[in-house]
């Protein structure tokens, strides 16, 4: 009776819970809407991008109108021609075009400025692939917890039971004291166990919760028979060769340097001459203060049109070290960006082996549950005829429910980490979490 109301109790975390419960899907939209990791890597994407608009703006023509009053007082040659003296007004009202005509450090920044777009556009892109992964692991770790509450519960009733029968053979005189002492020390043990896991619990809800910004409700669990499937292609090499090409992160760190690849050849540019075109049109109208006075011409438009040449000579050695800096800038970058491919390539080898190694922790701790269970059934009943210990029992029921927790735990690790291997190798997508949540019940 006392096993199988263990029994019954550990396998409640397999049995799919009354009325609705939220999917992988249902988290996955709620943090698609609501992340706010999702969302800065969105606006930051954004925000650089406007930088591509404001280098382009740089080469296309510039309107810039004016107007300019003056007055000046006392004798002037103005008032002077008048034949007294008084004060003199004037003023001038203009629009001027500026074209640039050649800078090669403005289309030179240009570049830098796409490049950099492109950077945060692949960063935007790793944001949004590592949600995939985020999303699933809180919520698999909602559901480890949720196991790992159940088993400790399961554990704190047989120690319970157990206790209370060491308790009841000492009474009649079947049994020593000490087998009472030594169940009721595991059942204390055991009882702050479920309170430690039920504080786990809560926590990894408010995980869920973060990402997707509304409060975590009952959800669906894996059921019991999971596709035990080896990574395709079964090659490491060629899983690490696809994450070099298409990882977002790599190809973030590839558009940084071209950034500062750019960014050199503009500092560089700054040792050239520019050219610039320039159209005035405007008029300048001047007069006493009385208003008696108007030189010929006065208030008539204008138009001035001309190209300059500017010719850098020397700045102070600023154009050379800019120069440098921009090399060293560009030498951080590539450093960089090998950092980042020594990282990925060990990522997407150590994923691909935990798959393949999960597969074999799943099998074993399957395995190491039945043989629990078996294990218990017979120290019970040696204990029940007087060949098995209380400490046997005890060693037996923890022996039980640490093997489940395992098991629990390698089947939410294995779905993971094929996630995360694809994740590694820059080609997860929605279809790949559809695919884990079609494993849901």
């Amino acid at each position: 009776m006392r096993l199988k109301l263990l029994t019954l109790a550990l396998a409640l975390t397999v049995l799919p819970l009354s009325g609705h419960s939220e999917d992988l899907l249902d988290a996955y939209r709620e943090a698609r809407a609501n992340d706010p990791v999702l969302s800065q890597a969105d606006a930051s994407r954004l925000s650089t991008g406007e930088g591509v608009t404001q280098a382009r703006a740089l080469l296309l023509p510039q309107l810039n109108a004016g107007l300019t009053f003056s007055q000046a007082s006392g004798n002037n040659s103005l008032a002077g021609t008048a034949g007294g003296s008084g004060h003199s007004r004037s003023r001038d009202v203009s629009a001027t075009l500026n074209q640039s005509v050649l800078d090669l450090s403005k289309w030179a920044s240009l570049k830098t400025a796409r490049s950099q777009s492109d950077a945060e556009n692949e960063l935007y892109q790793a944001a949004l692939q590592a949600l995939y992964v985020r999303v699933t692991q809180a919520y698999f770790g909602v559901l480890t917890a949720q196991d790992s509450l159940t088993y400790a519960k399961a554990n704190e009733d047989a120690y319970k039971q157990s206790y209370e029968q060491a308790d009841q053979r000492f009474k009649v005189g079947l049994s020593a004291v000490t087998d009472v002492y030594q169940a009721k020390s595991y059942y204390e043990l055991a009882k702050a166990q479920t309170i430690a896991a039920q504080n786990t619990l809560n926590d990894s809800r408010e995980a869920l919760t973060q990402i997707t910004g509304k409060p975590t409700g009952e959800l669906k669990k894996l059921r019991e028979d999971l596709p035990m499937d080896a990574p395709s292609p079964d090659d490491p090499n060629t899983w690490v060769q696809e994450a070099l090409k298409n990882n977002p992160n790599v190809l973030s760190q590839q558009y940084t340097v071209e950034a500062a690849e750019h960014s050199i050849s503009a500092a560089r540019a700054g040792h050239l001459p520019t050219i610039n075109a320039t159209v005035t049109r405007g008029e300048t109208t001047s007069w006493l203060e009385n208003g008696s006075y108007n030189r010929p011409g006065n208030g008539r438009l204008g138009t001035t049109a001309g190209l300059t040449l500017s010719v850098p000579i020397f700045a102070g050695g600023a154009t050379q070290s800019r120069v440098r800096q921009s090399i060293y800038q560009r030498d951080a970058a590539q450093d960089s960006l090998e950092a980042q491919r020594r990282q990925v390539a060990r990522d997407t080898l150590n994923f691909y082996r935990s798959v393949g190694a999960g597969i074999l922790q799943v099998q074993a701790a399957k395995a190491s549950v039945d043989s629990g269970q078996k294990a218990l059934e017979a120290t019970r009943a040696g204990f029940d005829v007087g060949t098995q210990t209380m400490l046997n029992v005890l060693n037996s029921i923890q022996t039980l429910t640490q093997a489940e927790s395992s098991y629990s735990q390698a089947r939410h690790t294995f779905i993971l980490n094929k996630l995360q291997l694809k994740q590694s190798s820059g080609t997860i997508d929605l279809k790949d979490l559809e695919s884990v949540n079609a494993l849901l019940q």
